[in-house]
């Protein structure tokens, strides 16, 4: 699974998921991508389980790319703890994920092959997602 080798701080604030994509909108490494349409989180084990259906979908074809990255720290208190006591300790990463950010893309597979693989993906994750190809000229 995706996590940070190290960070400067364990736990992080909660903080507010706005805005949308402007930076990793576009699909740059690959040919076809899927697509954030919703705002929202994404664990690291989701990361995987979508990477995993669109790899074995495509088989030995083409080449995948994840556009993503799991770099918050969640943290969660243990079961049946009283409030207070602190901050529980960090459980989780999770990649907070704007509309319009790219979060997978594939390369040297057919196109109809792709939007099967990346509709198995999206069925992994909590957000809806869309299918995008690669602009001429881009």
């Amino acid at each position: 699974m995706l996590q940070p080798a190290r960070r400067k701080y364990r736990k992080e604030q909660k903080g507010r998921n706005t805005g949308v994509a402007t930076r990793g909108a576009s699909v740059s490494f690959g040919d076809f991508g899927l697509k954030a349409t919703e705002r929202g989180r994404i664990t690291a084990r989701q990361i995987e389980a979508a990477r995993r259906a669109i790899s074995r979908h495509i088989k030995r074809g083409g080449r995948i790319f994840i556009r993503i990255f799991p770099d918050k720290p969640i943290s969660q208190k243990p079961a049946e703890v009283r409030m207070g006591n602190g901050k529980g300790n960090p459980e989780y990463y999770v990649a907070e994920i704007v509309p319009g950010k790219v979060l997978y893309e594939v390369n040297g597979v057919p196109e109809a092959l792709a939007r099967e693989a990346f509709t198995l993906a999206a069925a992994k994750l909590p957000l809806r997602c869309t299918f995008v190809a690669r602009q001429i000229g881009a």
